[in-house]
This record gives C-alpha cells, sequence and structure tokens, in this order.
C-alpha cells in the first residue's frame, strides 16, 4: 500500500499527457469511486486499500497460480503453500519425495535395464548380477592384494568363456540359415525344371509330331536351311572343318549407297591412312573393300577434303557400300593377308548418316598475270581458257601476291582467250601474281567389293593400294616437273637517279639539299 492524498496529487485521468507518467496506472474516468479511506494517520494523509485503487483487478497480462493473481499472494508468508512449491523449484530447494510419475524408476528400452531412484540396478535379468557383486564383496574381505587380483582374474576367464559360448552358438545358427536359404534356392530351381518337363510332355501329348510347327524350334534340334543362289565355287572350295555363321539383313540394308562415318586410325597403327587406297571395311554381317575419301567440317557447313588422316584426331569418312542403320560400329583393315607382323587394324569409327550422294570440296588456286595496267584497272591473262569460265566467275574476288585485292569484271573481246578486266583496290605492277581461291566438289568413286574368301582355297586378292603396285612392279614414282623446286633467279631491278631541278633545290632547306658530290675530272692538290 501507498500513502496518497487525493487532494493535493489526485489520480491521473485520461487527458493527462505527462511523459513521467506514460506507464502509471490511469483511471478510466472520473465516474469512478475514488476509494475509502481506510484510516487517516493524521496530517491530512488518508491511507487506501489496494481493490480500491484497482490494484486487485484481474489483469491479462498478470500470471494467476492456483487461481491467484501474483500481485494479490504476500511472498513474505513463509508458511504459505505457493510460496513453498515456488522454493521447490530452485536449486536451494527440496528436489526429493516420493512421487513416482517424478522420481520413479528409469527403464533403458534398449537393454531393457531397470534402475532405481539413486541408479542401482533393479531387474530381474541382473539381479543375479547384483547378487554376485555382493558374494564378491563379501569374499574379498580378509584377503591380500595377490588373492584378490587372482580372484579377479578368474572371474574375467569365466565371463570371457560364456561370451565365446555365446558368440558361436549365434555363428552356428548363422550358418544354418545359410544352408537353409541354399536348400530352398535348389528346391525353387528343382520346381522350375519339373514343370518345364511337364510343359514338354503336354504339348509331345497334345501336338504329337506337328509340335514343331505350332511351338518352333527350340535350343539344340537340328534343321535344315535352303539357300538360293548359291555359288558353284562354295560348294567347290566348302571346308567343314570351318563353321559358318548365319545371320539376316533388313531391306534397308540390302541398297546400296554412299555412307559418312567419323573415323580415326587406329593408335597402334604405324603408319597414317591416305585418301583413296582402298580399305576392307566390317560392317554387321558383311565384309567388303572400298575407296575411302577422308574430308572435315568447316565453320560454315563445308566437307573439306584431306589428303591423309589426322594423326590423332577423328575425321570424316564417306566411301560407297551397302547402307546400315546410323551409330553402327564399322571396323577398317588395309591387308587381310596373316603374313604382317605388326598391328592389322588400320581404323575405327561408327555410321553417321546415309546418303545418295555427299558434297566434298577441294581447294584449287587459278593463276594469272596482267600484261596491261591502267591505274586501278589491269588486264589479267592465263586465269581461264575460255570466255565461258570468265562468264561463271564475274564478281569473284581475286588478290595478288602482295596483299591488293580485287573483283573479275569482264572478258576481254581482243587478246588471248580467257583473258578478263579486273579492278583493284591500288595500282598493281607487271611482276605481281594475280590468283583465285575456288573450291572444286570431288568426284567420289563408287567401288564395292565384298570378301569372297569362301569361295576359294587360294584365298581372296582385292584392289591394292597404288604404292603397293609400284614396289611390286619396279615403277618409278611419277614426278610432275612443274612440283620440282628451282633455284629462285631475280634480276636486280635498279632505279634511276632522282633528278631535283637547281631552282627547287635552293629554295629547299640545306638538311633537304643532296649532299652527293660530283666526282672530279682531275685530281686536286
Amino acid at each position: 500500500q501507498k500513502n496518497m492524498d487525493p487532494q493535493s496529487k489526485p489520480l491521473l485521468e485520461e487527458g493527462d499527457d505527462e511523459e513521467e507518467d506514460f506507464f502509471q496506472l490511469r483511471k478510466k474516468g472520473p465516474e469512478k469511486r475514488v476509494g475509502t479511506p481506510v484510516s487517516d494517520g493524521g496530517g491530512g494523509v488518508t491511507e487506501y486499500s489496494l481493490e480500491d485503487l484497482g490494484v486487485g483487478e484481474e489483469d491479462s497480462s498478470r500470471m494467476a497460480i492456483d487461481g491467484k493473481l501474483l500481485g494479490s499472494i504476500d511472498l513474505t508468508d513463509e508458511n504459505d503453500d505457493f510460496f513453498t512449491k515456488l522454493r521447490n523449484k530452485f536449486v536451494t530447494g527440496n528436489w526429493g519425495g516420493d512421487d513416482d510419475a517424478e522420481n520413479g524408476d528409469f527403464e533403458d528400452l534398449e537393454t531393457g535395464e531397470r534402475f532405481g531412484p539413486n541408479g542401482e540396478i533393479d531387474s530381474d535379468d541382473h539381479g543375479i548380477q547384483v547378487e554376485d557383486n555382493q558374494d564378491d564383496e563379501s569374499d574379498l574381505e580378509g584377503l591380500t592384494d595377490a588373492q584378490i587380483r587372482d580372484h579377479h582374474a578368474q572371474k574375467k576367464a569365466s565371463h570371457k568363456s560364456t561370451f565365446d559360448q555365446q558368440f558361436d552358438d549365434s555363428k552356428k545358427e548363422g550358418i544354418a540359415d545359410e544352408n537353409a536359404d541354399e536348400q530352398a534356392e535348389s528346391e525353387y530351381l528343382e520346381a522350375l525344371k519339373r514343370e518345364k518337363e511337364a510343359r514338354h510332355l503336354r504339348n509331345d501329348t497334345t501336338f504329337g509330331t506337328d509340335a514343331v510347327k505350332h511351338a518352333g524350334f527350340r535350343q539344340g534340334l537340328y534343321c535344315r536351311i535352303r539357300v538360293h543362289e548359291i555359288p558353284a565355287e562354295f560348294l567347290q572350295s566348302f571346308n567343314p572343318e570351318l563353321p559358318l555363321v548365319v545371320g539376316g539383313l533388313t531391306p534397308q540394308e540390302t541398297q546400296m549407297g554412299l555412307v559418312r562415318c567419323r573415323f580415326k586410325k587406329h593408335r597402334w597403327h604405324k603408319k597414317i591412312l591416305k585418301c583413296m587406297d582402298p580399305l576392307v571395311f566390317s560392317i554387321g554381317w558383311r565384309r567388303f573393300q572400298s575407296i575411302p575419301y577422308y574430308s572435315t567440317e568447316d565453320q560454315n557447313g563445308r566437307y573439306r577434303y584431306l589428303k591423309y588422316t589426322p594423326e590423332h584426331m577423328h575425321c570424316n569418312l564417306t566411301f560407297y557400300g551397302p547402307q546400315v542403320p546410323p551409330n553402327t560400329g564399322i571396323l577398317a583393315i588395309q591387308n587381310l593377308s596373316s603374313n604382317i607382323p605388326s598391328f592389322r587394324i588400320a581404323g575405327t569409327g561408327v555410321t553417321l548418316e546415309n546418303d545418295a550422294s555427299f558434297e566434298i570440296v577441294k581447294k584449287l588456286k587459278l593463276v594469272g598475270t596482267p600484261h596491261k595496267i591502267y591505274k586501278n584497272t589491269a588486264f589479267i591473262s592465263g586465269m581461264f581458257n575460255t570466255d565461258l569460265e570468265v562468264s561463271r566467275f564475274e564478281g569473284a574476288s581475286i588478290k595478288t601476291v602482295s596483299g591488293i585485292r580485287g573483283q573479275v569484271k569482264k572478258a576481254l573481246r581482243e587478246g588471248h582467250a580467257g583473258s578478263f578486266r579486273g579492278t583493284f583496290e591500288d595500282k598493281i605492277l607487271l611482276s605481281d601474281i594475280v590468283f583465285c581461291r575456288t573450291w572444286v566438289p570431288v568426284d567420289l568413286k563408287r567401288y564395292y567389293n565384298p570378301v569372297t574368301s569362301l569361295l576359294s582355297r587360294d584365298g581372296w586378292s582385292g584392289m591394292k593400294p597404288k604404292a603397293q603396285l609400284q614396289i611390286e612392279t619396279g615403277t618409278p614414282i611419277e614426278v610432275n616437273p612443274d612440283s620440282i623446286y628451282k633455284p629462285i633467279e631475280r634480276t636486280e631491278k635498279k632505279f634511276s637517279k632522282l633528278n631535283v631541278p637547281k631552282d627547287l633545290e635552293q629554295a629547299m632547306p640545306f638538311k633537304s639539299k643532296q649532299k652527293n658530290q660530283k666526282q672530279l675530272k682531275e685530281e686536286s692538290y
């Protein structure tokens, strides 16, 4: 309680906005009873009860314990039950008690052990262990340290033997389970065999001799195959010791066309492969010889002709043969003879696409020389043979060796056949060489030769590479005289002397005047 003078300091009303009284209790209105004085101690000071001041009213922000508000409980009364319970919640309180729900026994759900309130083992399974511990303590009284150690060692050995016995028993049970699984599996297989035999017997009794027509040939039976249009050489050179593999082809695989595949030279093959050297391809059920064409794809989609296979890279291979599904494996061999000591597989790859024709282009440079020059225009001859060729290349870009770019305009009516007029960025010289870069399509030869090794006892021999034929026949290698390197002989060009008029030379500064002294006819002194 607090002594207040309502005349000197009345209760706060709703309209008061003083900051220091922001958290003080407010009265809802002046119509409420201010309070009934309990006692007047004199001096004009009146004492009011808590209920009159509104302190005892229920408030949602104040906790109620046992039906009493915290503000209405006298915490100084030590005999109060609430004070006793609150004090027992702290460390200094009394935590003991006979309530089994709070301080009862504890049971380990994993091991099944039960413990008492003080941590002692209280279980039927471990009762023997408790008794043993009590017996041990009683037996160890009056013994020396050596005797105590011997007693503990014997006890440890007995526990170890018990554990080993339990482990051996569990292991035997596991082996028995494995034997049971194997026995169940063998019984299942025997049941399947009996079911299969019963099914065959039922089919034989139902269909009789016509079982093959309805059920087909099963595994392990001999069958007779009739093959039409067999060559006579196959029967003449037939070897019964050599097994034959019988396979089938789809209607698509019987058609012929060009096949493009992704190809790479085998790393163990010694030499790189040359374009148009025949290879024996093994694709699916077939082995045949064809002429390969190597190419690489540029960024603009052009397939550029390659004379040799790259050393450690893939390239495109195009050949003529039976059409096969994409992503089919390909094996290439250069020679089928068994006398080759080195690695025989030349390369491997996979098919990409089939088509009736593929375009592979080859780089070609056309060279010409100027015979007349008029400022940035020049007449070029030697690049084309007819006016028709010039009309085909009208607008094509040309270039000189010195790097001056130009363009083909029109054919000339006079002069050599194939001469044309060309314009350039700058004036060119008569000694300049003009060339035009072009791309020429490569004609793909359609060659297909199946490997018929079973039609002759002497073996099969296909087309040989050009180099091998030159070695066998002793034919020298053809040499193109234009391809031979020759010494370059250039005549030294002499430039005429620069003549500056005397009037102009006198007007020039001294540093720009000629410093060449004329040679004297007579010797000076």
